[in-house]
């Protein structure tokens, strides 16, 4: 298939002309190798283990070729990330060196030497990049303040909505059939269970067990379900429970995996909110992972299916799930514009937003994700407490359907499609 510019080649064009080294990093299939070598001038792919072997014979011989040097899957021979440190400390030029990774070191995404080697996340596609021409509204500029003019329609429906939710945002998978979707799918959860875990030094002794926590993890999306919770929705047929001990290490595995993508709470500093919840709400990588591995179909989220799993929601699971695409989105292009994403939710859950978008200088642009077609005033009550509670510091607040057209309401709130959405 033809080549999807990516939000992230922008951030590329901006970055790779002032830095001797970047490392990009995110899920397996997610494009980061596609993405890469199109702007190197030498590739090392350390997944072939042909070419692995002669590292692993010379690990110099990496950083000697025509730049920009691509080693892709990096991981795969540790001592990589120190010898292109090193060379950076030496004065390599700007543009030198591209690592690529689909593994964390230790699952927090740090690595010595970190500030000469700035890492960027890579996330599946975002509804921008599967549709290029369809966006009307930039989050960029709704972080620039000034409350922007809202324009633009969208023929997307809720049915096109599902259809992106289990069509998967990585990139191998676009086009294809469902039934072809489907095995695809299944396949990338029996690599990371049979192959994946196994090569971070877990031998995983319960697949089975392992597919229920995933599939127990994939019911609490958007969510801040405990994972005590989560281990005791992950029950066999035959009321088998997963032990604490058992279930430890599936969380810090699939986070090493870039698998779980977790929104943080909001945290903040300098204004008058307190009693915020630090928990952080659960999402998958790609929300079709979630929708596979819940056994979700495109018929049954139109028709309200639920799925049996025991994980407490406001709302229905394609609402979720809906929430999780568009989260997706929403993190690329916050990214793209030097912004963090988190959430927001009180103790005791009476108020919470969605999404909390915090640009550099600290205030917010504040975002529920609604899964209807016509706001009202009650889907709007929590937009506005926080601008009532935290003034200037909110920069703009808007709610994000599956609805036709964008628009401002008269409290000032926005109202956008997910489709109409962009960096």
């Amino acid at each position: 298939m033809p080549y999807t510019t990516r939000v992230l080649d922008q951030e590329l064009d901006e970055l790779l002309g002032a830095l001797p080294a970047l490392a990009i990093e995110g899920p397996k299939g997610v494009g980061k190798t596609e993405t890469a070598s199109r702007r190197a001038a030498t590739v090392h792919p350390l997944d072939d283990p042909a070419q692995l072997a002669l590292a692993e014979a010379d690990p110099t011989r990496l950083l000697d070729d025509a730049k920009p040097i691509l080693i892709d899957e990096w991981q795969r021979l540790p001592e990589t990330w120190d010898l292109v440190r090193r060379a950076v400390d030496a004065g390599a030029a700007p543009e030198s060196f591209l690592l690529t990774g689909s593994t964390s070191p230790d699952g927090t995404g740090r690595h010595s030497g970190a500030g000469r080697i700035p890492t960027i996340r890579m996330r599946p596609l975002t509804l921008a990049e599967r549709s290029p021409a369809s966006t009307s509204v930039s989050l960029a500029k709704l972080l620039e303040g000034g409350r922007p003019h809202l324009v633009g329609e969208t023929p997307v429906t809720l049915e096109d909505y599902v259809d992106e939710i289990v069509a998967s945002g990585l990139p191998g998978l676009r086009g294809i059939s469902d039934r072809a979707l489907r095995l695809q799918l299944d396949g990338y959860v029996e690599r990371v269970v049979d192959r994946d875990f196994p090569e971070l030094g877990h031998a995983v002794r319960n697949p089975a067990g392992l597919r229920r926590w995933m599939a127990a993890y994939a019911a609490a999306t958007s969510t801040t379900t405990s994972f005590e919770k989560i281990r005791a929705a992950a029950t066999g047929d035959e009321g088998e429970q997963l032990s604490k001990d058992a279930a430890r290490p599936y969380r810090a595995v699939l986070e090493r995996l870039w698998l779980l993508d977790p929104v943080p709470a909001w945290q903040p500093t300098r204004n008058n909110l307190s009693r915020l919840s630090a928990a952080s709400k659960h999402h998958l990588a790609d929300p079709a992972l979630a929708a596979r591995l819940l056994g979700a179909t495109r018929a049954g989220l139109l028709e309200g299916a639920e799925l049996g799993l025991p994980i407490p929601r406001d709302g229905t699971l394609l609402g979720a799930l809906f929430e999780s695409l568009v989260t997706l989105c929403v993190r690329v292009y916050a990214q793209r514009a030097e912004a963090r994403t988190g959430h927001m939710r009180t103790f005791g859950g009476d108020r919470e937003v969605d999404l909390i978008v915090e640009a550099q200088d600290k205030r917010v642009l504040a975002i529920e994700v609604k899964l209807k077609r016509t706001i009202k005033d009650e889907d709007t009550r929590n937009l506005r407490w926080l601008r009532e509670t935290i003034g200037d510091e909110l920069i703009d607040a808007v709610v994000v359907t599956t609805g036709e057209a964008a628009y401002r309401r008269s409290d000032g709130i926005g109202v956008v499609p997910a489709a109409l959405l962009g960096p």
